[in-house]
Formats: C-alpha cells, structure tokens, sequence
C-alpha cells in the first residue's frame, strides 16, 4: 500500500481494532463459544465503486491468520445494491470482532470512490485529470488515495515533502511571487516541481516570470480559468495548470473545458458520504 509497508499497514489496523475493541468484545466472548466457524457476506447495499476489499480482508486476516477469503468484484468495478462483493469464513467470534473496523474502511473507500468516479465520467474526453488534496482524516491518507485511484482519480502530494506549493500565505509572508520561487529553487533539490496559487493576472504573471512549474487558479469561475490558460499558453514552455476552488459536480466539466490540466477536489475525501456496506454471517 502507497506510503505503508505491510509491517505498517498491520500496526496502524490493529490501532484501529484495539480503539473498537477496548479491553475486550465482551458480547462475542460471552455469548459465541471458541470452536464456532461460520461463513459470511459483504454485500453492496447501495449502488457504488467498490475499493477498500484487501484492506478489509487484512482485518479479518488479523484476528483469523486461517480466515478464507474470496472477492466477488475487482477494485473500481461498479456494482448495483445487492451485489456480493466478497465471501469469508473462518473464527467466528474473529469474524464478528474485527466487523465493524472492516466495514468502517471499506463504507468510507467505495464512498470515496464512487465521487471520485462521478467526476470523472463528468470530465470525460476532455483530458483533465481529477485530484485528491491532502484534505484527509488523519490517519487515514493512505487508504483515501487508494480510493481516488480505484475510483479513476490521480493523487497530488501525499505530503507536504513531495514538491513545493506556494500557496497565499507563503506568498504573505515571503511578500512576492519571484523572491518565493528563487528561495523554493535554491532550498530543493534539482528537479522539484514548483507550483504557485494565482487568484489574479498579476499573481499569474508573476509566477510565469518567475518560471513556475505549475500553477494552481484558485477560486475562479471558468471563464477565468479559461483566460488565465491562454496567457499560460503564450509561454514557451507554459507551466501545467491546475484549477481548484468552488468545483462541483455540475460545473467540474466547465472547469475542463476552460484548458485545465488537473482539477483538485478536497470534497472527495473532506466531505465523504459513506457507501452502503453490509456484512451477514451465518454459522457453518
């Protein structure tokens, strides 16, 4: 998994176990004997793109190392409500301890993915990229950005090591555009992308004199976008563009249309509407 060793990934689900369980399931423990083995379904109850499924299998595979384990559907496939996503047996009581966690992830992947899918069939032929932000629950980033990707999106920085993005604040305190990029150039490495937040036509012109590798038009209509692409263009080497800012589904197609490179949408992992997820069991 991006940025988590398999060492990693265990160490941060059995966090995520051990803050469910507490001290102990008391209510399996007490009421499903030891020896039980039982079979289950995780089922699609809403329509969605599904992602999340070898997360959840480690979960399980946790607490049942001997869990069985098969997936009905491949990662970013859509499936309509109803459909079996995948079938386990193994641990009873492992089975109805590790639930929740599992179904938690995996609710909160294919709703990420599902959105991200929506936008981009929204931006379809037009070229355009769809984006992730860092705008993720802590803890979480990792499996957010496998869920854009399964979803057909592209991820931006994992983190704030991976290029520099002078944003408005930087710009406030650095007081320019030019002096920001020089001192970006001469504290990076050879190679490191430099991106600029623009919100106007001097900030833009400054950052293509400045020789930025990217700009990022935050806050415009497309009309603005569009414009600010065709002063870009006028570079011999125009910088990629990103746009970013008020995007919704029923405008990201007028966002790409306008020449955009790339269209950053935070809501894909700040504002998650969780797919409908469930998980029956029956003893075997």
């Amino acid at each position: 998994m991006e940025r988590l060793s398999r060492e990693d990934l265990d160490s941060k689900l059995r966090e995520f176990l051990a803050e469910d369980v507490g001290l102990r399931d008391v209510t399996t423990e007490t009421t499903v004997p030891s020896d039980v083995r039982a079979a289950a379904r995780i089922i699609a109850r809403s329509a969605c793109i599904v992602s999340g499924l070898p997360v959840a299998r480690r979960v399980f595979e946790l607490l049942d190392p001997a869990l069985t384990w098969k997936e009905e559907v491949a990662a970013g496939a859509r499936v309509d409500p109803g459909k079996t996503i995948a079938r386990l047996s193994g641990e009873a009581r492992a089975l109805l301890t590790a639930e929740r966690v599992a179904l938690n992830l995996l609710q909160r992947m294919c709703g990420i993915a599902t959105a991200t899918r929506q936008y981009v069939d929204a931006v379809a032929g037009t070229g355009c990229r769809i984006l992730d932000t860092r705008k993720t629950a802590p803890g979480l980033r990792p499996f957010d950005r496998m869920a854009v990707r399964d979803g057909g999106g592209a991820n931006h920085r994992y983190d704030l090591s991976e290029l520099v993005l002078i944003k408005d604040n930087h710009r406030a305190i650095t007081r320019g555009i030019r002096r920001a990029v020089e001192a970006a150039r001469g504290g990076t490495k050879a190679g490191t992308t430099v991106e600029v937040e623009v919100e106007t036509e001097e900030q833009l012109r400054e950052a293509l004199a400045a020789g930025a590798d990217r700009v990022l038009i935050d806050n415009q209509t497309p009309e603005t976008v569009a414009r600010f692409c065709r002063i870009a263009r006028e570079k011999a080497h125009p910088p990629s563009v990103e746009a970013s800012g008020s995007i919704r589904l029923e405008n990201v197609r007028a966002y790409a249309l306008a020449g955009a490179h790339d269209i950053s949408v935070g809501a894909l992992t700040h504002s998650v509407t969780a797919a409908d997820v469930s998980f029956e069991i029956e003893p075997s």
